[in-house]
Formats: structure tokens, C-alpha cells, sequence
């Protein structure tokens, strides 16, 4: 094992102008993990604590594996030099094809191009009636629950919420049971991508069943959408889809399929996540939904800038995407270390936000740091849930709005009591809890009640 002085948390030695090499994590700590059977992520926390943010280690392949997770260096991968570390095949791409989350190069820019206005500004506006719909829906049920003491799964919940928001948002309509049932068949693959087989004839047929029913529905949405025009709601993302179609001949059939599919995945998958955690944390720490409701009345600046810190908070110990992995496409100099063409390089930004040196308690569910000036870093990298730079997630702010929107509607009524929760987490595309989450609203309302205090 090569010897290196550990730099400090969250920060990186002085640069080199011909680069040094990353340090290494010693091969028998490798070796013990694998005796383990340890997940990627122990390997992972492993190589930060030893080595600070940048640590290479070696999985068998001709070049050893570099973690980055010090910020200055996510900078430089994800925002600054994004053309020498480049995305290879999506661990998706059977399921989302060509779509825009596996798209490289110019095809990359031109179906980014297509949406991006869609998701920002004036683009967001006509979606709000259509997150509104969605949530007061998910209200409604929660609603009945609490009178009627039903038991309900709070992750299924979300993602019956989320489904149906980015449903609206696709197609016009809202989600009915029929097409909601059908598209069970999303999460079933996604849950099911890190144990297919290596070879992909293979991986395609263990999981052929599922892939056939999302086409036979994305092939049938986009034929309504053809033959109907518009939903209720007015015409979707779907729509603009289509209108490209006629003027931009990539966008064929199969890629329209691939677009759909890939916002039904990045559109539901990780904002149901994102909430079933949130309401798992706010089970652990009631007082800071109490703080949440009682920083203003409902609607106010003050109660939104608190539903949003919960977000972000939750966001920091559990974000959508939990490893972007890059390959460096020519050799480079990153934060005073060489980087080889060829090297897999892995932005980890669950690491990051748990860095000590950057974030005081790291472990601690604390959604103060992002209401409270001067308590999260201000450094560039050191917070980024969504991904930085010309690849961050293209639904940030829809992801977001919708999120703080539910909670706005569920947060004042009753809160989940839980009858059992999830032991750790899964780390898969997304970090998700690793079990069920049943639950009863049967408490009284309100943080102050008993089945408000968590387990």
C-alpha cells in the first residue's frame, strides 16, 4: 500500500502541476470487504476515512477505482471539465433505452435541449395545478385513513403520489388504478437492476415479463396522445415529445418510448424515495415537524422555507442519486492528482454530505443548517443531491416543488404511526429503505400527540 499523509476532512493537499498519485487503499482491506460480503458503500466509507477525498482502490480492473468526494474535486468532475468525465452506459439503459439519463454526446444535448424549458421558469408554471391535483389526491386518502383506522405502506403511498404527478405531468391525465397497477412494473425493474446478470441477452430475459408491460403502456399513451390530443389538464411533456417528432427525425417511436419511460423513472422513483425517508426521519424526530408548523401559518414564507429545510435535510442524509459514476476520457490533473485515461472515477454524493469536515454532526438529522445562517458549507461541491453541472438532474426544481407541495398538505394533519420500520437501506440506483413501511394515522392530530412521537 502506498503511504500518504490523510489530508483533512473535506479538503485536498496543495496541487501538483504534474499530478501525484492517488492515494491507495491497501488491497488486503479490499480483499477483507469481499470476504464480507460487504456493500460497495462500506468499501466506500471505508477508502474516505482512510484516505480523505480522493482515494483509489483496486476492484480488478487494469486501472484502480478513484472516490471523489472532496468538493473542490466534484467541481472539477461534474462542473468544471464534464468533457473529461464522461458518463459510460447507464446502469438503466435496459430499461430506459436511448432516453435522455443514458444519452451521451450531441444526441445527449439536443434531448436535454428539448426539455430543459420545460422544467424551469415559465415551464414549471403549467405544471402546479397538475402537482396540486396530485396532492390533494394523497390528502384525500390519508384523510379517509385517519377516520377509518386503515393500515397503509407510507412508501407505497409516496410513490402512488409521485406516479401520478409526473403521470399528469407526461400525459394531461390523471393516473387511474389500471394504468397505476400496470406501471408497478417501473420500481419491479429498478429494485431488480443490481442483481441481473452481467451479460445482456441475459439480464433483458430475466426481466422480460415487466419490460413488456411498460411498453405495452408507453406504446399505448402515446398512441392516445396522437389520437386524442390533450387531458384534462391540457397537453404533457408527452406532447412536446411528440411535436419533436415531426420535425426531428431521432425522435422515432422507440425514442419517444425511451423518453417517456426515462421521466416515469427519474419523474417518481426518487421523490417517492425522498419522502418515505422523510416521513421515516420525522417518526425519529418529531419536534422538527412541531418546529416546521409552528414557523408560520399556512401558506406563509416562513412555513414553506421550513417545509423546504426538511426537504433539503433529508435530501443531505439520503440523496437521489448516491454515486455518479464518470470515466475520464484523457488524462487529467484532478485537485493536484492524476487521473490516467480510462480511469472509472465515482462522485459520491451520500459521502460528501456525511463528511465531518464539512458538516458539523453529519449524522444528524438537522434540517436547521438550511435555515440558520452560516450553518451548512458554502463551498461549491459540498452540497448536491441532484448532481452539479451540465448533467444535474433536469427536474430539480419540479422535484422539489412537488415534494414541499404534499407536505404542505399532510404535515398539519395526523402523523404516521408506524408499526414496524426498515433496518438500513438498500443502495441501489437510489438509497432507499430496505423494507416495508406500515403504518395508522389512528393518533391524535398534531406533533404533540402520542403516536406523533415516534418509535
Amino acid at each position: 500500500m502506498a503511504t500518504h499523509a490523510r489530508p483533512a476532512a473535506g479538503s485536498l493537499p496543495d496541487p501538483s502541476p504534474a499530478g501525484r498519485p492517488v492515494p491507495e487503499l491497501d488491497p488486503a482491506l479490499v480483499d477483507q470487504w469481499r470476504a464480507q460480503g460487504g456493500e460497495p458503500v462500506d468499501l466506500f466509507t471505508l477508502a474516505r476515512q482512510r484516505l480523505g477525498g480522493m482515494a483509489a482502490f483496486g476492484l480488478g480492473g487494469p486501472l484502480p477505482t478513484v472516490l471523489v468526494t472532496a468538493p473542490e474535486a466534484v467541481q472539477h468532475v461534474l462542473a468544471l471539465r464534464p468533457d473529461r468525465y464522461v458518463k459510460r452506459s447507464h446502469r438503466a439503459r435496459l430499461l430506459i433505452g436511448d432516453g435522455l439519463l443514458a444519452a451521451t454526446g450531441d444526441a445527449w444535448q439536443r434531448q436535454r435541449r428539448l426539455l430543459q424549458s420545460q422544467f424551469t421558469g415559465r415551464g414549471m408554471q403549467r405544471y402546479e395545478q397538475r402537482i396540486d391535483g396530485a396532492a390533494r389526491t394523497a390528502a384525500a386518502r390519508w384523510a379517509a385513513y385517519a377516520r377509518t383506522g386503515e393500515g397503509f405502506d407510507v412508501g407505497e403511498e409516496m410513490r402512488r403520489f409521485a406516479l401520478d404527478t409526473i403521470w399528469r405531468a407526461l400525459t394531461g391525465h390523471p393516473l387511474d388504478p389500471a394504468t397505476e397497477g400496470e406501471l408497478a412494473a417501473v420500481p419491479a425493474v429498478v429494485a431488480a437492476l443490481p442483481s441481473l446478470p452481467a451479460d445482456a441477452g441475459a439480464a433483458q430475459g430475466a426481466v422480460a415479463a415487466d419490460l413488456a408491460r411498460i411498453d405495452a403502456v408507453a406504446h399505448r399513451v402515446i398512441a392516445a396522445a396522437r389520437d386524442g390530443g390533450a387531458g384534462p389538464d391540457g397537453p404533457g411533456l408527452l406532447h412536446v415529445l411528440l411535436d419533436a417528432s415531426g420535425t426531428r427525425p431521432e425522435y422515432t417511436d422507440r425514442l419517444i418510448r425511451d423518453e417517456l419511460v426515462t421521466l416515469l423513472v427519474a419523474g417518481h422513483e426518487t421523490t417517492a424515495t425522498t419522502l418515505t425517508w422523510l416521513h421515516l426521519l420525522l417518526d425519529r424526530h418529531p419536534q422538527a415537524r412541531e418546529r416546521a408548523l409552528a414557523a408560520g401559518p399556512e401558506g406563509s414564507p416562513e412555513r414553506r422555507q421550513a417545509v423546504r429545510a426538511l426537504v433539503h435535510e433529508t435530501l443531505r442524509l439520503y440523496p437521489s442519486a448516491w454515486i455518479l459514476p464518470r470515466c475520464a476520457a484523457q488524462d487529467d490533473v484532478l485537485a493536484g492528482y492524476a487521473i490516467e485515461a480510462g480511469t472509472d472515477v465515482l462522485v459520491c454524493p451520500y459521502l460528501t454530505h456525511r463528511d465531518p469536515g464539512l458538516w458539523e454532526d453529519p449524522e444528524r438529522f438537522d434540517p436547521d443548517r438550511f435555515t440558520t445562517p452560516g450553518r451548512r458549507p458554502d463551498r461549491p461541491g459540498s452540497y448536491f443531491p441532484f448532481g452539479v453541472g451540465p448533467r444535474a438532474c433536469l427536474g430539480l426544481q419540479f422535484a422539489l416543488r412537488e415534494t414541499a407541495v404534499l407536505l404542505e398538505h399532510l404535515l398539519p394533519g395526523r402523523a404516521p404511526r408506524f408499526l414496524s420500520t426498515p433496518a438500513g437501506a438498500v443502495y441501489s440506483i437510489t438509497v432507499r429503505p430496505d423494507g416495508p413501511t406500515p403504518a395508522t394515522l389512528d393518533g391524535p392530530d398534531g406533533p404533540d400527540g402520542p403516536d406523533g412521537q415516534g418509535a
